[in-house]
């Protein structure tokens, strides 16, 4: 009876509680509405499941958009997520799970292995809290600093791991599996400030789809029976020594 209770529970939040970006700010400011803009936005809020589908690229909407949001290195890009309107309860509280970005060149399309991870948040012992628990505490924000890349145009993906129906893999049990919520925004990088900036070119290998598989360590995960989420790893590769850094926290306040 325990386990029909979570199992009806887990299938309704997933009927009413997925996500997806709006908006991203730079350096503070509100970059306005992106979606469909400079934002590569599903048509829905729909989680991607199946990990050998080409939409754990960009999702399942993958295409060019009209303009693309202007930085620097050493910017704080920061992705805002919303469930059905701006600023609202963002995702099921119920969706537990690791919270990562990736970059791409914007000509690879996201095609092949030219993905490289620069900000991952999993699971904090301290506050005993998954990265989801804290964005939706944060409003749905949370940001990067913008790598010392060479200027030219990239896709920031950014992603969220629904793990709450993750005890099952999608290949063996379709109604269940982990969820993938992403999103790619189009940035163009500008040069650096100063002349002494060393460029670094990010590494890539890391392919969607491709990385990860059903034996990919956090892909299966069951959060029901006791497992120690400090244990937790996130799937793919370790964010790129040369990252900027990051972090999961309101950094704006709509319509202030």
């Amino acid at each position: 009876m325990q386990f029909r209770t979570i199992v009806l529970a887990s299938l309704f939040s997933t009927a009413i509680a997925h996500t997806t970006i709006w908006s991203v700010w730079v350096n503070g400011v509100d970059q306005g509405d992106g979606r469909n803009v400079y934002i590569r936005s599903p048509p829905n809020n729909n989680p991607v499941k199946d990990i050998t589908s080409d939409a754990m690229a960009c999702n399942v909407n993958n295409r060019v958009v009209p303009k693309a949001v202007p930085v620097i290195p050493g910017d704080q890009l920061t992705f805002e997520w919303y469930h059905d309107t701006r600023d609202d309860d963002i995702i099921a509280s119920s969706h537990h799970g690791p919270v990562a970005v990736y970059i791409a060149p914007t000509a690879s399309n996201g095609t092949g292995a030219v993905w490289t991870k620069i900000f991952e948040d999993t699971y904090d012992s301290a506050n005993a809290t998954w990265g989801v628990d804290r964005l939706i505490t944060a409003h749905g924000q949370h940001s990067v600093i913008v790598p010392n890349i060479a200027a030219g145009d990239y896709l920031f993906r950014a992603e969220i791991v629904a793990l709450h129906e993750a005890d099952s893999l999608y290949s063996v049990n379709p109604i269940r599996g982990a969820q993938f919520y992403m999103s790619c925004v189009q940035i163009s990088v500008g040069a650096p400030t100063s002349a002494d900036t060393q460029i670094i070119t990010p590494p890539g290998g890391t392919s969607f789809p491709g990385t990860y598989t059903d034996t990919t360590p956090g892909i299966h995960w069951n959060i029901y029976i006791g497992l120690d989420p400090a244990t937790y790893v996130g799937p793919g590769p370790a964010v790129w020594d040369d990252a900027a850094g990051g972090f999961i926290g309101q950094v704006g306040v709509v319509g202030a």
